[in-house]
């Protein structure tokens, strides 16, 4: 019954997005990449178009949407006064000018987080008020250093301000903007007095966002949140797997399961119990071997069909470094060539054959350019 109801929840939901999906130009174009039952792939902004605005901000949020993006990706942590923002990690020194404040530097601390010893500064400890005299910058300035010359254009965003985005261009696109949030680190969270589950329900629903087929999709890499999360809601959730680790939640209470276990049978099925899909790390769908070379898919897609889950994966990346070895491009003796693009199509096109419904990409102009090439 599970099965069946994550099963028919994703199509509908897949339907509403893919039925006239617009393409980079802002027209209808008819997917040259088809997913589950014939849908388009979706093509879901990892962090905003990452990569050519600093990750998270309004900027980078928009420009994806500019270009055409189903999705758009909120990582959320809170504020000391719970207020949810948009950041990947709630540790801010690589994506803020914190460091360079001398009013904070009192702030600097070391604390656990999911079991390994992080140090810098955290949003737990920041008002919003506080946090709003930050400036964002880029977090990868060796591999995107144009970037860089939108560092400091940009506050953190909260929640509602990215809601607020995304509905305000809905209107003037005439189109549905699906929102990907996050919960990242849920547990230290819920241990700090500042639950994220609550707070993000409570935003999503009072905006609109209700039902299965809501252009919404909740992920996490822990399971017992997105447990609490079902009992709360009927939005669609996603279990996040990576390749190697286990769910921080999981190994705290002393559970041994890891990843690989959840992408069991037994695992797979467990997890459509409770969520209507996998954000799988690329590798397990497509591996590489030692030389970074791209091998066979594997079956795991087939086998969270199977299981009535859906399959969206992270994260396709346009540099050379990001990419397999036989889709590097550009010569390997100069200095910029990790930086340099590759055939970030192609990657995008090999998931697509694999069978996966939707892809993560920090670059979703190019993922768009593959999956749904005009004219076709």
């Amino acid at each position: 019954m599970a099965v069946r109801r994550a099963g028919l929840a994703v199509l509908a939901l897949a339907a509403a997005l893919g039925s006239a999906v617009p393409g980079t130009d802002g027209r209808a174009a008819e997917p040259g990449r088809a997913g589950t039952a014939g849908k388009p792939v979706l093509v879901i902004a990892h962090r905003g178009a990452s990569g050519e605005r600093p990750e998270h901000t309004l900027a980078a949020y928009e420009r994806a949407i500019d270009q055409g993006a189903d999705f758009i990706e909120p990582d959320l942590v809170a504020t000391r006064d719970g207020v949810l923002v948009a950041r990947h990690e709630n540790e801010i020194s690589g994506t803020t000018d914190v460091a360079d404040r001398p009013e904070f530097a009192d702030r600097r601390t070391t604390k656990r987080i999911d079991g390994a010893e992080v140090s810098g500064w955290f949003t737990e400890d920041f008002t919003l008020a506080e946090l709003k005299t930050l400036r964002a910058r880029e977090r990868l300035p060796q591999l995107r250093p144009g970037n860089t010359a939108f560092d400091g254009q940009e506050t953190v965003p909260t929640l509602d301000e990215v809601i607020a985005l995304v509905r305000r261009k809905e209107a003037e696109t005439g189109r549905r903007i699906g929102l990907y949030p996050e919960t990242k680190h849920p547990g230290h969270f819920r241990a700090l007095g500042l639950a994220l589950e609550p707070r993000l329900v409570e935003a999503l629903h009072a905006a609109g966002y209700r039902g299965r087929t809501a252009p919404v999709f909740i992920q996490s890499f822990e399971v017992g949140n997105l447990k609490e999360l079902r009992g709360m809601t009927e939005l669609p959730l996603v279990q996040l797997v990576a390749a190697d680790g286990a769910p921080a939640d999981l190994a705290a209470a002393g559970d041994g399961r890891t990843y690989a276990d959840l992408l069991t049978e037994t695992g797979l099925a467990e997890i459509a119990r409770y969520a209507d899909g996998i954000g799988a790390e690329k590798v397990l769908v497509i591996p590489r071997d030692a030389e970074a070379r791209s091998l066979p898919a594997t079956d795991l897609v087939r086998r969270a069909h199977a299981a009535g889950l859906a399959v969206h994966v992270w994260t396709l990346r346009s540099e050379n470094y990001f990419l397999p070895a036989e889709l590097r491009r550009g010569d390997r003796s100069d200095p910029r060539f990790p930086a340099l693009k590759g055939d970030a199509g192609a990657e995008a096109a090999a998931f697509a054959a694999a069978g996966v419904d939707g892809v993560f990409a920090d670059f979703p102009a190019d993922a768009l350019a593959a999956l749904r090439p005009a004219g076709k």
